[in-house]
């Protein structure tokens, strides 16, 4: 039955029309943005997904900035204690060359204290952006924020670098130890050999002698003066010195004593001599071909020398007397190691820092292809698809065109 009320090949040709060009509307809004998910409605679960993997993208470029914010600040600290343990070095060869008895050391105790008035400038100005790592002023940790870590139930939480502050201070300046001033001449302090203090005893060649720490007290006050200047002359006339203080024990005087003859020994390159220590006994072996004459002497009244943190030691160190020479070639060392540890310390920091940001830029451009594989377009499929769907707009036309036109026929039925 025909109809010109009713034309059912109009609607067909219409509504196929209307799909070709809803189809059409879509791939060139495909085309003119570069995404075949643009908004929720094109894929609300993959628009989602995509919307908060490009929110993390977002925020781990922030994370990178505070690496490099954080790599700068440790860099600074890094340097500062690099050149920090380079002038270290340049006071313990000047405190070696001190050791020599024909020295002016006046002199050398000025350029010490140059040096220290430098290592001093550098700590204060090794700062970034107000932030000083290796200046002593607080002990608390500085936290880098590293990452931002997403678990599977869509819970996030950051993460963070923590880089330990280094003390190199010279503020928190020491003082020396003052030698007691009542004299003990017995074995009831210290024993050399059987000798009472005050009194020397003759070491011959290939012998030892045992100074035994008899007892300990705040304020007693330990001295062993070693003499070859009549023979070999390779120590010539030396003391070492300590003053215990109430954490003392005889082990521990003992140990130090030792320890300042031993580094003596090792840093002026003598070895007709051996210190060693076992207990509260030091003994001291002697291969010098000649006689050594050993002085122990022994008081009371004295006050112990108090450490500083970090490097404020060096404030204390005094090279013009036999006794601070030798005082100041032991504590030098420990020094050394605060120093040379900071550097080491911020070293493997900043390459951690350094290792994190290279995996955090690989991560950014990881997240950023898998949102465009989600959501960008393949644009020569799009340009395909667009020419195929304009062809068949030109048909649709011509299809509703001619359904259009078929009532027409019916006009020759009335002729």
């Amino acid at each position: 039955m025909s109809s010109i009320i009713t034309n059912n090949s109009a609607m067909v040709a219409l509504e196929t029309l209307r799909g070709i060009n809803r189809n059409l509307e879509a791939v060139q809004s495909e085309i003119s943005t570069g995404k075949k998910v643009a908004s929720a409605k094109d894929n609300a679960a993959i628009w989602a997904i995509s919307t908060v993997m490009s929110t993390d993208v977002e925020s781990f470029k922030q994370i990178s900035d505070s690496l490099n914010l954080g790599s700068s600040t440790v860099g600074v600290a890094r340097k500062a204690a690099e050149s920090v343990t380079s002038l270290v070095q340049d006071v313990k060869s000047l405190i070696v060359s001190a050791q020599e008895q024909n020295v002016d050391r006046s002199k050398i105790q000025t350029d010490i204290d140059a040096k220290v008035a430098q290592i001093q400038s550098v700590v204060g100005a090794a700062q970034f952006s107000g932030l000083n790592l290796v200046d002593g002023s607080s002990t608390a940790d500085v936290s880098i924020l590293a990452s931002l870590d997403r678990s599977s139930s869509g819970t996030v939480s950051a993460s963070y670098i923590d880089i330990a502050r280094q003390d190199l201070s010279i503020s928190n300046t020491a003082t020396g130890a003052t030698f007691g001033s009542t004299g003990v001449t017995d074995t009831s302090i210290i024993n050399n050999g059987g000798t009472a203090a005050g009194t020397s005893d003759t070491v011959a060649d290939t012998a030892s002698q045992d100074i035994t720490i008899a007892s300990v007290a705040d304020g007693n006050s330990y001295r062993v003066i070693l003499d070859d200047s009549g023979t070999t002359n390779s120590v010539g006339q030396r003391t070492f010195e300590y003053v215990a203080g109430t954490t003392d024990s005889a082990n521990s005087v003992a140990a130090n004593l030792a320890n300042q003859m031993q580094t003596f020994l090792d840093a002026t390159g003598d070895s007709n001599y051996t210190v060693s220590y076992a207990d509260d006994v030091i003994t001291v072996q002697n291969d010098s071909g000649g006689v050594l004459t050993i002085t122990a002497e022994s008081a009371t009244g004295g006050t112990a020398g108090t450490s500083a943190g970090g490097l404020g030691n060096l404030s204390s160190i005094d090279v013009t007397t036999d006794a601070g020479a030798t005082s100041a070639l032991t504590s030098i060392e420990s020094l050394l190691d605060t120093a040379i540890d900071a550097a080491a310390a911020f070293g493997s920091a900043q390459s951690r820092i350094a290792d994190q940001s290279e995996f955090v830029s690989t991560l950014i451009d990881s997240l950023t292809s898998g949102v465009g594989g989600l959501t960008d377009s393949d644009i020569e499929a799009a340009s395909a698809k667009l020419q195929a769907l304009q062809v068949q707009q030109q048909l649709g036309v011509q299809a509703l065109s001619i359904a259009n036109s078929a009532p027409q026929s019916l006009l020759s039925l009335f002729r």
